[in-house]
């Protein structure tokens, strides 16, 4: 029988970075719960928005250094909420898509507790709204996918590279920087063009969002001379062509002309 006094877990998105594009519900249920457990990737501007009497909990991870491993961070939300207390497990982005939410809920459930998702707006949207980059467009890309640029415990990755290089397919890498250069490696290995455009965006939405458009060629050594804060998003495809923005080629050449520097 469940015991009445254990509390509850929210599994929320926080978005990309910006504030205002925190969901009126995510809001709600940060300001209900006593303990907010978040992730590295939550912008410092929703951090902002946590009622000072509201304990937080920061279980960030970064590649090859895990503050928490995610077995432990599983554990703590379990003892929390049994300890009875409301818990938001904020995250940036979707808690559904690259977040983990999935593992976090099924160590909750097996353990009695409810669990609820709210949605986030993910990385990818963001961005896209953003710079102007769309994710698809007739004629450009007829669909997206989504794939992550890191595997768990730095495995090497396994993706399925010849159903990735499609040039009717925009490819949006998340996670991606420490990988970049064998991604790109890959995907033009299975024919992709080496000047098909990649757009990569640090921070995006926030007041720290950097951009540097560059190709698939050129973008391992753009990044590694960048050195962009994360979290860092790529998005390749032919959509980047129609970015049309100066600022945009401004800012990379800023970026790296610093870099150089």
């Amino acid at each position: 029988m469940k015991n009445p006094l254990t509390g509850k877990v929210a599994l929320i998105g926080a978005g990309p970075g910006d504030p205002e594009l925190l969901t009126l519900r995510a809001l709600k249920a940060i300001e209900q719960a006593a303990v907010v457990v978040y992730d590295r990737l939550v912008s410092p501007e929703i951090l902002a928005l946590v009622p000072a009497h509201i304990r937080r909990i920061d279980v960030g991870k970064m590649p090859k250094f895990h503050t928490l491993p995610q077995e432990a961070i599983n554990d703590l939300l379990v003892s929390l909420a049994l300890q009875g207390h409301n818990v938001a497990r904020l995250k940036g982005g979707d808690p559904m898509i690259f977040g983990r939410g999935s593992e976090e809920a099924s160590a909750l459930r097996e353990a009695g507790i409810s669990v609820t998702y709210v949605p986030g707006i993910t990385a990818a949207q963001g961005a896209a709204a953003s710079t102007g980059v769309p994710l698809t467009h007739r004629g450009l890309a007829t669909g997206v996918r989504y794939v992550t640029g890191h595997r768990a415990k730095d495995q090497p990755l396994d993706l399925d590279w010849s159903s990735l290089a499609s040039e009717a397919t925009t490819l949006v890498v998340y996670m991606g920087a420490a990988n970049i250069a064998e991604i790109a490696d890959q995907l033009m290995a299975h024919h992709l063009p080496a000047a098909l455009p990649v757009l990569m965006i640090s921070c995006a939405t926030t007041p720290r969002e950097k951009r540097i458009v560059s190709a698939l060629d050129r973008i391992a050594a753009d990044v590694a001379r960048a050195d962009l804060e994360a979290p860092v998003l790529f998005i390749i495809g032919h959509v980047v062509s129609l970015h049309g923005d100066r600022a945009i080629d401004e800012c990379a050449r800023d970026i790296l002309a610093d870099a150089y520097a």
